[in-house]
């Protein structure tokens, strides 16, 4: 568990930790409404598993947010009002339809391999080791969505427009995976994150533009605008935690 002195710095990295472990829980989510309805058994297998394994980082870094900050990682989960997290609101959305599922999962897995990495990077070594250990599960996550992206892309003119539709309605709040938590600054200048997110939005737009203009697709900066970070979220989100935690509300005291 990790143990730190400084109260500004503590309170930074748990808010840090509960903005990725939301992140993780609702894409985790979305991707496990496919079960049983996408393409092909062999789509519906691997979604499946994606899902699970983003679910599982989900609760490890809210038990490292818990460590810190107190109370339990299933309280974090499961017992917040929608505007007490933090995720992004990219990760909040419904699924649509395939097209829109496979460019979130491209992009939001291209975003989360940097933001590991610079905790990997990072010196708070419980951290940086479990980073490092999740970077080695994401790397088949990583080769599913580019795969899938570039198989529907390549499919027909029609099916590259429709990608395209997609990546125009992902694009800009995909650009809030990098809005900063309060007092991020404060985790760089400790050296627990290698890189701000600023710099590691740039570091993805260079990662993700490549593959998307291969395909002849384009993408249109935008500016990042306060959202999921500081509490600010869609109706979805409301929606998706009543689903989602209807059986842990039913008895929270409950051992599962």
């Amino acid at each position: 568990m990790l143990q730190l002195e400084d109260p500004a710095v503590r309170a930074s990295l748990a808010g840090y930790l509960l903005a990725i472990a939301d992140d993780e829980l609702m894409i985790g989510h979305r991707h496990s409404e496919w079960t049983g309805f996408a393409p092909d058994i062999e789509s519906d297998v691997a979604l499946s598993s994606i899902a699970q394994e983003e679910i599982g980082h989900a609760k490890l870094f809210y038990e490292q947010a818990a460590g810190l900050a107190g109370g339990s990682a299933d309280a974090f989960a499961y017992g917040r009002s929608p505007g007490e997290f933090r995720n992004a609101v990219f990760t909040e959305r419904p699924n649509g339809d395939w097209g829109f599922s496979i460019v979130r999962l491209f992009l939001y897995d291209r975003a989360d391999a940097h933001r590991l990495a610079s905790l990997a990077a990072g010196n708070a070594k419980p951290l940086a080791d479990l980073s490092t250990a999740l970077r080695r599960e994401e790397k088949y996550h990583l080769a599913y969505g580019e795969q899938w992206l570039r198989h529907l892309a390549g499919a027909s003119p029609e099916a590259q427009e429709r990608v395209q539709a997609a990546l125009d309605g992902a694009w800009p709040e995909a650009v809030g995976l990098f809005e900063p938590v309060e007092n991020e600054q404060a985790l760089v200048q400790s050296g627990i994150m290698n890189v701000d997110s600023r710099t590691q939005a740039d570091r993805w737009r260079a990662d993700v533009t490549p593959v998307i203009e291969q395909l002849g697709l384009r993408v249109s900066e935008v500016r990042v605008t306060p959202g999921g970070r500081s509490g600010q979220h869609s109706e979805d989100l409301a929606v998706l935690l009543e689903e989602m935690t209807s059986v842990w509300r039913s008895d929270p005291e409950a051992t599962w």
